[in-house]
């Protein structure tokens, strides 16, 4: 890396030394800027000569917050109104980070991570999604953030819903502390296996429509069903989780029209920018069910855009290896036409009717009382044999269960606090024990 020097900021006094220090601890920085960057950051920030250059400086402030606190003295300014989200008081919690012992990196998303972590009181163990407030602001997504806020306090009723238990916020962190599931995800037991056998996919599908049918019945949309936010649990059970995508009060005949999921899954009416309603959650629903059956989701190309083209216009293609209601389910959950689509009358009554499902006691596999048809086999909570490698060997960042020194909390309050005015969440105790 070259070191240029702009003519109108006076340089500090490097030496050869000193300037080849730099170039190495920069050449170190841009290397792991992917991996956790707490520690490296402040042991750049510790050198003076470091912290005065120009070059130093811009980097430090394109450091992802997500992965590193930002060292910067002088802050941002505050967000403009507009930015700010304001839900009424905050319950003002006593939960903090130092009530937990956070022990591994079990998941990473946009704005932070999902880290296992033990209460150091009642040594239970939990799902702790920590995210950066400076992230979400900067990419204005606090409205999602307390959209996956909101629906998870209404999850507590519902066997195959992930559930939180509170939630609590420092001046520049949220907190979610939600369920430790340790069966892994969908989409890493079908990488591993390719594709499931008819009966394990119908038992997946029938918990999967359960919970969907239970937030459309809360006038919730889902939006982002995928293997990846599906998880087992350690008996084997369906566990959605991730809620942020979530759209809130759409009522029966309610349409919304915002440009959100994930490329594989997409329905035709959000590819084509239409009004749609709850019938993209059966899409959805069709499109995991055909990658458990087949190992690939229905219209998939690498290419993204021939994909799109596909999902629009491409007919559905079933190969004969399937019973005859698992064809009809599909063809009935991925046509195009949400209007003809299976469950566009009635909703989730019209999918647990469907003949493919006729095996399925609804009351039954509610009351957790059908054995799963597949075993995790975990031997307690500290067994992460079902995540993925890439986030348990990643080391804990520092600064997750640490407050800021008081500097950055007068900063990041002044900057993020109001904006998430109402997060804290602590539900009475009978409603999760």
């Amino acid at each position: 890396m070259t070191i240029q020097t702009e003519t109108s900021v006076p340089a500090p006094d490097l030496t050869y030394s000193k300037t080849r220090g730099l170039v190495a601890n920069l050449s170190a920085f841009m290397k792991q800027r992917k991996m956790g960057l707490n520690d490296f950051i402040q042991k750049l920030s510790t050198n003076s000569y470091a912290c005065k250059h120009p070059e130093v400086q811009s980097i430090l402030n394109l450091t992802p917050p997500q992965d590193a606190e930002l060292m910067n003295s002088n802050p941002s300014p505050p967000p403009s109104p507009s930015q700010q989200i304001n839900l009424g008081p905050s319950s003002n919690p006593t939960a903090k980070p130092s009530d937990f012992d956070f022990l591994k990196v079990i998941g990473k998303g946009s704005f932070g991570k999902v880290l296992l972590a033990r209460h150091r009181s009642d040594e239970k163990f939990y799902a702790v999604k920590v995210l950066q407030k400076k992230a979400i602001l900067k990419k204005k997504e606090e409205k999602h953030i307390m959209s996956e806020r909101n629906v998870l306090l209404k999850n507590v009723k519902h066997p195959f819903l992930v559930g939180l238990h509170y939630s609590f916020q420092t001046a520049d962190k949220l907190y979610f502390v939600l369920d430790y599931i340790n069966g892994g995800e969908l989409f890493y037991h079908l990488q591993r296996e390719r594709c499931f056998l008819e009966p394990r996919a119908r038992f997946y599908a029938a918990e999967i429509a359960s919970a969907l049918g239970y937030l459309h019945s809360l006038n919730i949309v889902y939006r982002d069903l995928k293997p990846e936010n599906i998880l087992l649990d350690s008996q084997g059970h369906i566990i959605l989780t991730d809620f942020g995508l979530c759209k809130e009060n759409i009522e029966p005949n309610g349409t919304t029209s915002t440009f959100c999921g994930t490329p594989e899954y997409l329905a035709p009416e959000v590819l084509h920018k239409q009004p749609y309603d709850r019938t993209v959650d059966w899409w959805c629903l069709g499109a995991v069910l055909y990658e458990m059956l087949y190992g690939l989701p229905p219209f998939y190309s690498r290419n993204t855009a021939e994909m799109y083209d596909n999902i629009l216009n491409k007919p559905l293609q079933l190969k004969p290896n399937i019973s005859n209601a698992a064809r009809h389910l599909l063809e009935g959950l991925l046509q195009k036409d949400r209007t003809k689509r299976l469950g566009f009358t009635d909703d989730f009554t019209e999918i647990k009717n469907h003949m493919f499902f006729s095996p399925i006691n609804w009351d039954d596999l509610n009351a957790k009382k059908l054995t799963p048809p597949f075993n995790p086999n975990v031997t307690g909570p500290n067994d992460l044999r079902h995540f993925d490698p890439e986030f348990t060997d990643e080391p804990v960042p520092n600064s997750i269960g640490c407050s800021p020194d008081s500097a950055l909390v007068t900063a990041s309050i002044t900057e993020a606090g109001e904006a998430f005015l109402g997060f804290s969440y602590a539900p009475a105790m009978d409603s999760y024990l």
